[in-house]
């Protein structure tokens, strides 16, 4: 008799044990099918919103004026008239009407100018047909002149630079593009018409 009570007595001490390291479960959450929807219909929101900042840039960049161009021969006129203002000084004078010279050069050909001698752009200016025989004689002049105040020291009076700044205008109306001519994008009416470049003129004497 004493065994079962015993036998009972641990039965309900291991029962209570075990009740007593058992914790309540928390409840389960049932995940709705809804709100798979909604998560896509907010992705698919944000695409769209994207799509449409996107766009309305694009427009927006579209729809910005583009500066033209300014021609390569109106840019060396510029740079001609502001070099002018140097006349008093011959040695920057010559350095600014050569070197705007040699770029124009570079750009309206597309030849590799100011980087070279003048020996040696006479050189490799002389074996192309960008010019005539006589403007590439008479440019050669221009740059050996420039040089003598340039390098040499020689002091030219007032007269003497104007008549060089005139030569390097002249050598920029004689190679104005023909389609820049026929458009009236020389601007200046002072001028005679220019004349093309020498792939599509015929030979005239240049007074370089």
């Amino acid at each position: 008799m004493t065994n079962v009570t015993v036998s009972k007595s641990i039965s309900k001490t291991a029962d209570t044990a075990t009740n007593a390291l058992r914790d309540i479960k928390p409840p389960i959450e049932i995940s709705s099918p809804w709100i798979w929807l909604w998560w896509t219909l907010g992705a698919l929101a944000l695409l769209g919103l994207i799509c449409l900042i996107v766009w309305l840039l694009k427009k927006n960049k579209a729809n910005v004026p583009v500066a033209p161009l300014i021609p390569a021969h109106v840019r060396a006129r510029q740079k001609l008239d502001e070099a002018l203002a140097l006349i008093s000084q011959p040695k920057p004078f010559c350095i600014a009407v050569s070197d705007t010279i040699r770029a124009y050069l570079e750009e309206r050909f597309t030849f590799r100018a100011p980087e070279r001698t003048t020996e040696e752009f006479l050189h490799e200016l002389a074996s192309t047909d960008l010019l005539l025989p006589d403007q590439k004689e008479s440019l050669g002049e221009f740059l050996k002149r420039c040089d003598l105040v340039k390098f040499a020291r020689y002091e030219p009076g007032e007269a003497e630079l104007r008549e060089l700044h005139n030569s390097a205008l002249r050598l920029i109306e004689e190679t104005v593009p023909l389609e820049q001519t026929i458009n009236g994008a020389s601007n200046n009416a002072t001028q005679p018409p220019p004349i093309p470049a020498a792939s599509s003129i015929a030979n005239r004497k240049s007074q370089i």
